[in-house]
């Protein structure tokens, strides 16, 4: 059974791993190839996007879990609270693009199979990694709040990056179109969004652990 389990793990961050990077490289590829800006320009506007963001941090930790388990990074994407943390930064990547952005534009072709990959496909092959895999007695609601810095670090950053370039990746983000009262309370409802998930996640883990130790207590001797 171990070793079944261990051949399915495997398989997962195989197939996370190689569509991860996979999806990465075309969308990389796709949004230089149909830029309205230079290079350069365009390389950082391909970055600037939480979407790539939080799928790169998804490669990362499958790729050294299945590649370099035993080094500094991998003993980091290892970490209960470090697995959740990316489910939860994932889990709002799949619900703003499907609930909202799908709406905004209907992609083709290869560009596609990229926007599938990185919105939906990705972040449900992650989810169940989380529920098959991940340690979950030692997720602890006060892990929570630091979750929640990179998201915010990240809409500070993309507000002073649009500020200054004109900018902004997100159409509820784009002070040049909503103004900055609008885009703010935008951006309270987006953190607050993955506050939600992140106590919906840990409360998830806290009941499945519960359910093992009363499975455990009542198994017969």
């Amino acid at each position: 059974m171990k070793n079944l389990s261990a051949t399915a793990r495997q398989i997962f961050l195989t197939t996370g791993a190689a569509l991860g990077c996979f999806a990465l490289v075309l969308q990389c590829y796709l949004i230089i190839l149909n830029r309205t800006a230079s290079i350069p320009e365009t390389i950082i506007r391909f970055f600037s996007f939480f979407t790539i963001l939080t799928n790169i941090l998804v490669a990362l930790c499958f790729s050294f879990l299945l590649l370099k388990p035993g080094t500094k990074w991998g003993k980091f994407f290892e970490q209960p609270a470090t697995l959740t943390a990316i489910t939860v930064y994932i889990v709002v990547v799949g619900i703003v693009y499907n609930l909202i952005l799908r709406f905004l534009w209907n992609p083709q072709g290869l560009q596609r199979i990229a926007d599938e990959l990185l919105h939906t496909i990705i972040p449900l092959l992650f989810i169940f990694y989380w529920f098959l895999f991940v340690s979950k007695e030692r997720l602890k609601w006060n892990s929570i709040l630091p979750w929640l810095i990179y998201p915010t670090i990240y809409c500070i950053y993309t507000l002073a990056r649009g500020a200054i370039v004109g900018f902004y990746p997100y159409p509820f983000i784009d002070v040049l179109l909503l103004g900055y009262y609008k885009v703010v309370i935008n951006i309270a409802g987006l953190v607050l969004v993955f506050l939600v998930i992140s106590l919906v996640l840990v409360a998830i883990a806290k009941l499945i652990v519960k359910g093992t130790a009363g499975l455990n207590n009542s198994a017969p001797f």
